[in-house]
């Protein structure tokens, strides 16, 4: 049987503006990933699918480290965060 937890997401930069909000939390099973996540977030509404158009220009982070597959998968208590591409000069 699986177990459900709440988890923590965070937006940043163009994704907050676009979404116009910077944290939701959603209700997950334990053996969802982060492409799974991102699909149900794309659901919501047109600002979030919007947001969420090009993942692959997309980066996140789970607890503050960045994953470099969205075949992750999150767990109880984790805190994931999404945000476009930083450039600097």
């Amino acid at each position: 049987m699986r177990g459900y937890f709440k988890l923590k997401i965070l937006y940043f930069a163009k994704i907050k503006e676009i979404i116009g909000k910077n944290e939701d939390s959603i209700i997950i099973d334990e053996e969802t990933t982060v492409e799974d996540i991102v699909k149900k977030l794309k659901l919501i509404n047109k600002s979030y699918k919007l947001a969420f158009k090009d993942i692959k220009s997309v980066k996140c982070s789970v607890n503050c480290n960045y994953i470099n597959s969205f075949q992750t998968k999150v767990t109880n208590k984790d805190e994931l965060a999404f945000f476009p591409p930083v450039t600097g000069g």
